[in-house]
């Protein structure tokens, strides 16, 4: 086997949830451009076709889906259909994801609950569903999206956002009980803490802070696409195959500082 057959993903089936924009978008093509089939699945099924659309001008079948991944039975008919498309799991992306601004003081219960069901208990419901069946497969590559911020505490003028960062720790946890549990169904659980890429979510938080980011950025710079799909690519590919219960940080060095 080359180096490169290692990243090569044709015939796999892939999900990615929150699939139709930012981060999540920019994994799903590069999967897509490796050779996996492809479903992408959040609330807004628009923008998750127009993902699919996409995709499959690369030569591989694609599948747009509704789903909440706070829902069981949303989560479960994802699953379905994905078998009944294409037959078999073989990578998860757990991306969707949903944040709130506020002093802790100020922060509402309910945006908490919100924020926590989201990112903890959608990746919990996403991870148990897919398992079933990599678990009869006897392998299969799941991905946390966590993030820098789940990392330890971060200044509030920057991200005053507690339930969003208590949510991501939460998730790397997950991650390495998760890859303990299921190490012996030949099932790697890996996670991704990404810093600050441009999307809908970070945007405001990076045009607020921008000098002081970057100040605190070896690199001196904010994430590109490509320094995120290549990241992804090696964890859902064979070139991982050793690696699991591990968080890869790809901030351009902050947590160094």
């Amino acid at each position: 086997m080359t180096v490169m057959n290692l990243f090569n993903l044709d015939g796999k089936t892939a999900i990615i949830t929150g699939g139709g924009r930012g981060l999540g978008a920019m994994m799903a093509e590069a999967f897509a451009e490796a050779g996996a089939n492809i479903v992408v699945c959040s609330r807004k099924v628009e923008a998750c076709q127009e993902t699919a659309n996409k995709i499959e001008k690369m030569g591989v079948k694609a599948l747009a889906l509704a789903c909440d991944v706070t829902s069981e039975s949303d989560v479960e008919s994802v699953i379905q259909k994905t078998l009944e498309k294409f037959g078999s799991i073989d990578i998860l992306v757990n991306n969707s994801g949903a944040t709130w601004g506020a002093p802790v003081i100020d922060m509402p219960l309910d945006a908490w609950k919100k924020v926590m069901d989201v990112n903890v208990t959608g990746t919990f419901l996403m991870s148990r569903a897919v398992g079933k069946t990599m678990i009869e497969q006897n392998s299969g590559k799941i991905i946390n999206i966590a993030s820098v911020a789940g990392l330890g505490g971060i200044d509030p003028t920057l991200m005053d956002t507690i339930g969003y960062n208590t949510s991501k720790g939460a998730v790397i946890t997950f991650t390495k009980d998760l890859a303990a549990k299921w190490g012996q169904y030949n099932i790697n659980v890996n996670a991704i803490a990404p810093g600050f890429f441009p999307t809908k979510m970070s945007k405001a938080i990076m045009d607020r802070g921008k000098e002081s980011l970057l100040a605190k950025t070896p690199l001196n710079r904010f994430g590109t696409e490509e320094d995120l799909k290549g990241t992804a690519l090696f964890l859902a590919s064979k070139a991982s195959d050793y690696i699991t219960g591990d968080v890869v940080i790809v901030d351009g060095g902050m947590h160094v500082l």
